[in-house]
């Protein structure tokens, strides 16, 4: 029996732990600015939303939740964390779990971190070497 597909995600939840400081959200302002425009130039439906661990609102239960409510079917998370740690590999399927118990029919894919984006620190490396000024034989 082929095993199940999940259906494509409508809603990217950029997630993020929050700041006391309300100034540390706009680069993630600037990557939800970013997706929408490029969603809508490949003619994608896409709806992005952010949310956060702590300190900062709206919360990712409190996402979740609206979204479930609102009947949404499936849902990708992208933890904007440079690497994983306990608020990824623990916190966020907490949360998703609790939030799958209240609405069943939420289907929730949790995207990598940043760092382990194919490619990425490649590219990341080719910009900080490009910074470098050039050395002299």
């Amino acid at each position: 029996m082929p095993a199940a597909t999940l259906p494509a995600p409508t809603t990217i939840i950029l997630f993020a732990h929050g700041s006391r400081d309300p100034r540390w959200a706009q680069t993630l302002d600037h990557l939800q600015i970013a997706l929408e425009q490029q969603a809508a130039a490949q003619g994608r439906a896409c709806v992005v939303r952010q949310a956060f661990l702590e300190l900062m609102e709206p919360r990712l239960p409190q996402v979740l939740a609206e979204l479930g409510a609102q009947g949404a079917a499936a849902v990708a998370v992208l933890p904007v964390f440079w690497s994983e740690g306990g608020h990824v590999l623990r916190d966020l399927p907490a949360l998703i779990a609790q939030a799958q118990q209240q609405f069943p029919g939420l289907q929730v894919q949790t995207w990598p971190v940043l760092s382990r984006w194919p490619g990425l620190l490649d590219w990341l490396a080719g910009q900080a070497l490009a910074q470098l000024v050039p050395s002299e034989s």
